[in-house]
């Protein structure tokens, strides 16, 4: 059995995909990019801001599961340049700054809407959870 996640705090998809669904006791988060929920466009800035963003759809799909970022216990980030990984690893570290979860950072050719980085999640409800 598995439950859809759907949110306005977060981008909707922009192919068939979902936001979140979940199963098993966990939360599958499809990759997020940079795209602001109210206009559907990637934000501009570079990629600091495009990491905040990225963190902030996260959140926002988290929140409508009834998760927030202490549940997540895997990432993978996709970077297209891994020169940024510093700036990356400082925003995304503020969002986990006890008990970090497991992670996969790498370097991709490309990202849909040019974005500069994607971040994907899996967060574990707890044994009382819903």
């Amino acid at each position: 059995m598995k439950e859809i996640i759907v949110t306005e705090r977060a981008p909707q998809a922009i192919g068939p995909y979902s936001q979140g669904v979940k199963a098993g006791g966990f939360l599958f988060l499809s990759g997020q990019i940079a795209l602001d929920p109210a206009t559907g466009e990637l934000v501009a800035g570079g990629v600091a801001v495009e990491t905040e963003r990225v963190m902030d759809n996260i959140a926002g799909v988290l929140a409508a599961a009834g998760l927030d970022f202490d549940s997540v216990v895997k990432t993978t980030i996709f970077l297209t340049d891994l020169a940024s990984f510093g700036v990356v690893n400082g925003i995304y570290g503020r969002r986990f700054p006890v008990a970090s979860p497991a992670r996969s950072t790498v370097q991709v050719a490309s990202l849909p809407r040019g974005a500069c980085v994607e971040i994907e999640v899996i967060a574990r409800y707890g044994v009382d959870g819903p």
